[in-house]
């Protein structure tokens, strides 16, 4: 019972914090993360709630969506002063731009392939 509703939680957790990514990169790239991740993180979410109905008490359900949200909000909370302390406003921006220019790379290269 304990391992199926960790499991629960990590499929919450998991699933959420990919849709709570989308809302940290630009238009351009939070299109494409939007169109092809975000979409399998809503139904990996739903997939996980579905699972805690047939599995458990509706209490233990909201008890498990509750604590993930503020759980990765709180994570991306941290996260964000952490890298705001620990590197320049100019790193934090090249960093980000990279990453957004690698997955539409990425995506590209996986759609035309």
């Amino acid at each position: 019972m304990i391992i199926k509703y960790l499991s629960f939680l990590v499929g919450l957790i998991w699933s959420y914090s990919l849709i709570k990514t989308q809302s940290i990169f630009s238009k351009k790239a939070g299109l494409i993360f939007k169109l092809f991740i975000s979409k399998v993180s809503w139904l990996t979410l739903i997939v996980a709630i579905y699972f805690g109905y047939k599995n458990f008490s509706v209490e233990y359900i909201l008890a498990g969506i509750i604590f993930s949200i503020i759980l990765v909000h709180l994570g991306f909370k941290f996260l964000g002063k952490y890298l705001k302390s620990k590197f320049s406003e100019k790193q934090l921006t090249t960093t980000k731009t990279f990453f957004e220019y690698s997955l539409i790379a990425w995506v590209l290269y996986y759609i035309f392939n």
